[in-house]
């Protein structure tokens, strides 16, 4: 969305010394105005890890304004973590269908793995959720059938939070093979956009790490979708939570 206002994905600005996260913000809204009233819903990430706005930044930081994006066992059958971890974790900008389940199982699944779980993410014909800003623009489209997805990447930070993500669920589920594989461009209807597959050796790891696993890679990698109408789009989504959430009470 921000990109679409300011017309450009990148901007150089020359602050202070001693400028801030905010004192950036703050120069960009200065050159496009029309960002301002997004501001609640921006989370902010410096060099490619989210911050707060109050970070002080130094010459040649890159400040990422990322508004709103698109949503076990002990036994892990060897005593060497390193060993037995496999991890696929990918932004596709080529299509890809039901058998990158197989392709993404055949990768990550080894002979002591007794579940295999999958997640296939496809675009659907209802409409989503617009993402602060985008509501008129949705009440424009309102009963409509979506026709496609497009998603945008910030594909570095997004691939470092996938690996964020499954450093966490092999902590919480001691799952230690994982893909989490994801389209950019366009995503026509019944098309698939993002894949996951966990193995594991007990189901139950398995089933938990593969849910994780899209509920965070929706909720805080920097990937942004927009649900295509045949005049005109609207982008979906809520402000990325910039950290993981609390691991439950057992």
């Amino acid at each position: 969305m921000q990109r679409e206002i300011a017309g450009t994905r990148e901007v150089a600005l020359d602050l202070e010394e001693g400028a801030s996260i905010e004192d950036a913000w703050s120069a960009l809204v200065d050159r496009v105005p029309l960002l301002a009233s997004g501001r609640a819903a921006v989370r902010f990430a410096l060099n490619g890890a989210y911050t707060d706005a109050e970070t002080p930044l130094a010459d040649g930081d890159e400040v990422a304004m990322i508004p709103p994006v698109s949503g076990g066992a002990d036994d892990h059958g060897t005593t060497d973590p390193e060993a037995a971890r496999i991890r696929v974790l990918e932004i596709r900008s080529e299509p890809f269908g039901p058998a990158v389940l197989m392709e993404l199982s055949a990768q990550v699944a080894t002979p002591e793995d007794g579940a295999v779980v999958g997640f296939l993410g496809v675009t659907r014909r209802s409409p989503g959720t617009p993402a602060p800003g985008q509501e008129a623009e949705a009440a424009r489209h309102a009963d409509r059938s979506v026709e496609a997805l497009t998603y945008e990447t910030l594909a570095p930070m997004a691939l470092a939070v996938m690996g964020e993500i499954a450093d966490e669920i092999e902590a919480r589920f001691g799952v230690l093979r994982l893909a989490i594989v994801h389209r950019e461009g366009e995503v026509p209807l019944g098309e698939a956009s993002v894949a996951i597959v966990a193995a594991s050796p007990h189901r139950d790891a398995a089933f938990e790490a593969a849910r994780y696993a899209i509920d965070e890679t929706k909720a805080r990698a920097p990937i942004w979708k927009a649900e295509q109408f045949s005049d005109g789009h609207v982008w979906i989504g809520e402000p990325a939570r910039t950290e993981a959430p609390e691991p439950p009470l057992r």
